[in-house]
C-alpha cells in the first residue's frame, strides 16, 4: 500500500497529535536499519563524519587487498561483491553521489585483476569476475557522467587510471567488447 494512494490517510497521519505522531515515527524507524542510520547521519553528523566514514571504507579495503591476491577468482568475486556493497550501504545512508562514485574507483583501482587458478571452474569464474568487473566500471562511468562536470573533473585522473589498468591486463578483450571507453 503506497501512501500516496490515500490522500485520507495521509490527511490522518498529518492530524494527529503530534506526540502520537513522534510515537508512531519512531516505531517505523526502527523497523528499517538503514532508514535509522540515514536519520542518525542526517540529524547528527557533519561533514567531517562523512569523510570519516570514507576514510574507514578506505582503510578497510586497503586492509583486504594483500588478501586478496592469496585467493582463488571465486573467493576473490565473492570478496570484491561484498566491498562494492559496502559502498552501495555508504550511499543509502549518506546519498553522497561524489563519495560514492570515488570509493568505487578506489576500489575497482585497488584490486588485482590476476588470481590464482583453481582445479574446478576457474574458467566460468574467471568469466563472472570479469563480467561483474567491467558492469560495475560501466555503472560508475554512467553515475560519474551525471556528477556537475567540475566533479566529474576532480574523479578523471583516477578513473582514467583505472582504465588505463583494464586496458593493460587480461580484461582488455572483455572491456572492449562490452565498449568500455579507453579513458574518458
Amino acid at each position: 500500500m503506497k501512501l500516496a494512494e490515500h490522500k485520507d490517510l495521509k490527511n490522518a497521519i498529518t492530524d494527529l497529535p503530534v506526540k502520537e505522531k513522534d510515537k508512531l515515527l519512531l516505531r517505523l524507524i526502527a523497523k528499517d536499519k538503514v532508514l535509522t542510520e540515514h536519520l542518525h547521519y542526517k540529524l547528527l553528523e557533519d561533514e567531517s563524519d562523512l569523510e570519516s566514514r570514507k576514510e574507514k571504507i578506505k582503510s578497510d579495503i586497503e586492509a583486504q587487498i594483500p588478501e586478496l591476491k592469496k585467493l582463488s577468482v571465486k573467493e576473490a568475486l565473492a570478496k570484491v561483491r561484498k566491498m562494492i556493497s559496502g559502498v552501495n550501504h555508504f550511499y543509502k545512508v549518506t546519498k553522497d553521489a561524489f563519495g560514492e562514485i570515488e570509493l568505487k574507483i578506489f576500489i575497482l583501482s585497488s584490486i588485482p585483476l590476476d588470481y590464482k587458478r583453481s582445479l574446478f571452474g576457474y574458467k566460468d569464474f574467471g568469466f563472472l569476475f570479469a563480467t561483474f568487473y567491467i558492469k560495475t566500471v560501466q555503472v560508475t562511468l554512467n553515475k560519474l557522467a551525471k556528477l556537475h562536470e567540475d566533479l566529474q573533473f576532480d574523479l578523471s585522473d583516477a578513473t582514467n587510471q583505472l582504465l588505463s589498468k583494464i586496458y593493460s591486463s587480461k580484461l582488455a578483450n572483455v572491456a572492449e567488447s562490452s565498449d568500455l571507453p579507453k579513458e574518458i
